[in-house]
């Protein structure tokens, strides 16, 4: 039986997917594990693949969810998206982007930020 918090994870990143698909995101694949990392989502936006991480914090005190996406998990999405695109070549033909969605309170608000990869490269 799923934890509380594995529960509380899974519903945000539900909402978080029902929110992506209101604004006109395709789902692509979700929870998608590798040993180097996790991709959340996996969404498209038009002809632009989207590694989405979804990041919950009981409040947006101490700079939310987003704050924790450091250089060491971006690094990890990075590994987790390669290897995501070199099962499907007609997807890593396609453009890519990094978004987040930072999630809080409850029910869960959330805050999408668009191409959050730092510069990083899919």
């Amino acid at each position: 039986m799923p934890t509380p918090r594995a529960q509380r994870g899974a519903a945000v990143e539900a909402a978080a997917q029902a929110y992506l698909r209101a604004e006109g995101l395709q789902p692509i694949s979700a929870n998608v594990r590798y040993r180097g990392g996790e991709l959340d989502l996996v969404m498209r936006d038009g002809d632009t693949t989207v590694f989405v991480e979804v990041r919950y914090r009981a409040s947006a005190g101490f700079g939310g969810g987003a704050a924790s996406v450091d250089l060491r998990k971006r690094r990890k999405l990075v590994l987790a998206a390669q290897l995501f695109l070199s099962s499907d070549p007609a997807l890593a033909a396609r453009p890519c982007r990094f978004d987040v969605i930072d999630a809080w309170g409850e029910p869960p608000q959330l805050h999408w930020l668009r191409d959050e990869s730092g510069g990083v490269d899919c």
